[in-house]
């Protein structure tokens, strides 16, 4: 994963060529920095960051202070959006998008899970992908308990949702969840809210839902910015080749670290038209170098390219972007083109005689 910003608890000093930093080449997630990083930047921007990142940690302090329990707002949704606080992000997400409820209701369900029986072959399929999950990450690769943890994560959700079962991408969603939360139960939870209740049918076997948001993203992008859409299609190159990984991975591997957890701040609360905001908000920012790639391979390459643009870097800024550049975008405008392109689909592939 690209690790670019932004850790409040990173204060050993480095040398990088003539420069000093006090910044360490690893950040807090455990994620190594490039050998490229350019900590000069980086400083320059995290002197700001931590002013903003001391004064959500205030608010949301004054909240968990009050010991009241932690309901949907308008003020949590408008804190959620300005960032929770790394400490308090995996009690907060599990509020917000009803994990505990689901927790609460069947306390026993994570070692139950663990307990067995279990299937062979599931196991060696999670025991295969271990060793490939977030390959430079420390924490994954020089200790064996957080592999231990996240095998445990996964065994357990794919015993317990066999619709879904165990699917390459949950390895990268479940890691990250527990480097955040530190907390394998919680994050099996948050896994399993997100999966059952956030993205319901993007990792299924048939990867329905997934299919379908897509075509709903493309659709938004001829609606909202019809000039790069019908450059995509005038070309031929499919909307899968070049946002299947954004969606599955959510993001992670895709752009920064703390920009991804300020992404997921926003899904845990509002849902999956969040996924949809970054999306418009990359494609838009960057329509001009998009529809100046006359050439397919040169087309994909770009769109591989926006993921770096330089607003993602500043993570409070590209999340304020988000809510602002892609324009209005209700749930129920996602939902008649979900049921359009679901509707779509559905014809196209009936037989000739049936239509």
């Amino acid at each position: 994963m690209t690790s670019l910003c932004c850790s409040s608890n990173e204060i050993a000093p480095v040398t990088q060529g003539m420069a000093s930093s006090y910044f360490s080449n690893v950040d807090e997630y455990g994620f190594e920095r490039p050998a490229d990083f350019d900590y000069r930047n980086y400083e320059e921007f995290m002197s700001e960051y931590l002013k903003v990142l001391a004064k959500r940690a205030k608010k949301w302090s004054e909240i968990f202070g009050e010991g009241k329990s932690l309901e949907r707002s308008i003020t949590i949704k408008r804190y959620v959006r300005k960032g929770i606080p790394g400490e308090h992000r995996g009690m907060v997400w599990l509020s917000v998008s009803g994990g505990e409820d689901l927790r609460n209701a069947n306390p026993d369900l994570y070692q139950k899970l663990l307990n067995g029986p279990h299937n062979s072959e599931i196991k060696e399929i999670i025991r295969t992908d271990l060793p490939r999950t977030f390959p430079d990450n420390i924490f994954f690769n020089h200790t064996v308990n957080h592999q231990n943890q996240l095998y445990n994560i996964l065994l357990a959700f794919a015993h317990e949702n066999k619709t879904v079962g165990y699917c390459q991408g949950l390895n990268y969603i479940a890691g990250l969840l527990l480097l955040v939360t530190k907390n394998e139960e919680t994050a099996f939870w948050l896994l399993k809210v997100l999966i059952e209740k956030i993205l319901p049918d993007y990792y299924t076997p048939t990867m329905d839902g997934l299919l379908t948001d897509i075509d709903v993203l493309a659709e938004l992008v001829k609606l909202k910015i019809p000039d790069v859409y019908n450059h995509v299609t005038n070309l031929g190159l499919p909307w899968a080749v070049i946002t299947t990984k954004w969606f599955i991975c959510l993001f992670a591997e895709v752009l920064p670290i703390e920009t991804t957890l300020r992404i997921w701040d926003c899904l845990f609360y509002e849902g999956s038209k969040i996924i949809f905001r970054v999306a418009l908000t990359l494609i838009k920012r960057n329509k001009n170098n998009l529809l100046s790639c006359q050439d397919f391979s040169l087309l994909a390459d770009c769109f591989k390219d926006i993921t770096k643009d330089s607003i993602v870097l500043q993570c409070h800024e590209f999340m304020q972007s988000i809510f602002k550049v892609p324009g209005s975008l209700p749930k129920s405008t996602i939902m008649k083109l979900r049921n359009k392109v679901s509707q779509d689909r559905e014809l196209k592939n009936k037989p000739n005689l049936e239509r």
